[in-house]
């Protein structure tokens, strides 16, 4: 991926050389609340990382950061600012209303936001509630050492999702699928849940198209990359890997297939009608 060297976003909130509270200092009632708009509206890898806190050594509060920890910041601020370039335009274009920048927190360990405190184990999550997305970027060598999903691209790919439910949020879609989740039962409220992850993907395979178009981004093996992580994080995959029988009803991000599936559309197509996972199963 070609990112070096170019614009960076300035809605970053680094918060990765703060002291932070360990998520077990984090109230009950907040703690539910992340783990619901985490789960809901982020890649859920927990049960992978059952036990990471514990089992990896974290970066000592108000440490310096290494000269990785900049990179991955540097990093995550360009494809921010391409995600704010593409939407900027896609979204008066296509859905006739203004693209309200979101800002990205980086945190380490645990972090507090509008939807309560989460850690890191949970994954990158976005919260409706303070329109902010949240990542720890040492998500990234998680990915490519326990998910087999390694790449820059792949890293891009898991950002784009979470701007997607950000356009969700503008869009309205985020609450009306949580009012409607409020009166059917779990399995059609993990349905719909699948529908917005599987939408979210299309949108950030949207913004893959439009930052080749726009920048020339894409080197080989970029696409090979991001379809790679929508594999790592399927439902199947996911419960697969955890020693877990895939369970569908269970699911609520969808499987791998749908997952790369949807993540193409958005890319072959560019368009967000195109991506209406909700009117495509019928709602």
């Amino acid at each position: 991926m070609r990112w070096r060297g170019r614009r960076g976003s300035g809605n970053i909130e680094d918060r990765r050389g703060m002291r932070r509270t360990r998520a077990g200092g984090v109230g009950v009632v907040g703690m539910l609340a992340v783990l619901a708009v985490g789960y809901f509206f982020g890649i859920d890898i927990t049960p992978l990382v059952q036990g990471l806190d514990q089992g990896q050594p974290s970066r000592q509060q108000g440490a310096p950061l290494s000269e990785a920890d900049q990179q991955y910041g540097e990093f995550v601020s360009v494809v921010l600012a391409d995600t704010e370039e593409v939407w900027g335009a896609a979204l008066p274009e296509q859905a006739g209303m203004d693209y309200v920048e979101p800002t990205l927190v980086l945190f380490s360990g645990a972090v507090q936001s509008a939807c309560g405190g989460a850690s890191a184990a949970m994954g990158p999550f976005y919260c409706p509630g303070d329109r902010k997305v949240y990542l720890d970027t040492d998500f990234f060598d998680l990915m490519a050492q326990r998910m087999g999903a390694g790449g820059d691209f792949a890293a891009a790919y898991v950002i784009a999702h979470e701007i997607g439910h950000h356009v969700q949020n503008l869009t309205g879609i985020l609450g009306e699928v949580n009012s409607m989740r409020s009166r059917v039962s779990q399995a059609d409220s993990n349905a719909l849940s699948v529908l917005t992850e599987l939408q979210a993907d299309c949108y950030a395979g949207i913004w893959a198209r439009h930052a080749q178009e726009r920048f020339g981004t894409l080197e080989e093996g970029d696409l090979a990359e991001a379809m790679g992580a929508a594999e790592a994080v399927g439902d199947d995959v996911i419960q697969s890997n955890a020693g877990r029988t895939p369970m569908p009803d269970s699911f609520t991000h969808g499987s791998a297939a749908q997952r790369q599936e949807w993540l193409m559309r958005g890319f072959r197509s560019g368009q967000m009608a195109q991506c209406d996972s909700f009117a495509e199963a019928g709602l």
